[in-house]
């Protein structure tokens, strides 16, 4: 089983980077357009410098991407326990609804970003992080990769 949790979480690693290419390829060309290259850029100066300058729609996918490396920290650091652990089936599953969800979260926010829509995947896809967590927790607590099941 555990190739099988670790699964979700590679997917998710290689989304991650499919999102910093596609903020990427849509920030630097607005930066461009906007008239600040960056050789104009100040030093020290950060992507939240942006805002206001190119087009909101643009900066959704810089937001995405941050949010990318937030939350999913803790997915994989749940999936490793879990892995290491024993994971049952039901980690798979809910391993792979987290990731499912952040997918279509970050595609919603990189293109719609309809904020109540966005939360709404946000907290399903935490919801399926908490039970993972709590998998987790209790497989570590116990000691018994039985336990899950």
């Amino acid at each position: 089983m555990q190739a099988q949790i670790l699964a979700p979480a590679a997917v998710l690693v290689v989304w991650s980077i499919i999102m910093l290419f596609w903020m990427a390829g849509t920030r630097l060309p607005a930066i461009s357009k906007a008239g600040t290259g960056l050789a104009d850029a100040k030093p020290g100066g950060r992507g939240q410098d942006l805002e206001g300058v190119i087009p909101d729609k643009i900066n959704w996918k810089a937001h995405n991407y941050a949010h990318l490396m937030e939350q999913p920290t803790l997915f994989y650091a749940t999936v490793v326990i879990l892995a290491i652990m024993g994971a049952g089936q039901w980690d798979v599953l809910f391993a792979w609804a987290y990731v499912a969800l952040r997918i279509i979260h970050s595609i919603w926010q990189a293109t719609v970003n309809v904020v109540k829509v966005r939360f709404l995947l946000f907290l399903i896809s935490t919801i399926a992080l908490t039970i993972l967590a709590v998998r987790a927790l209790i497989a570590t607590l116990f000691h018994d990769p039985g336990v899950l099941g």
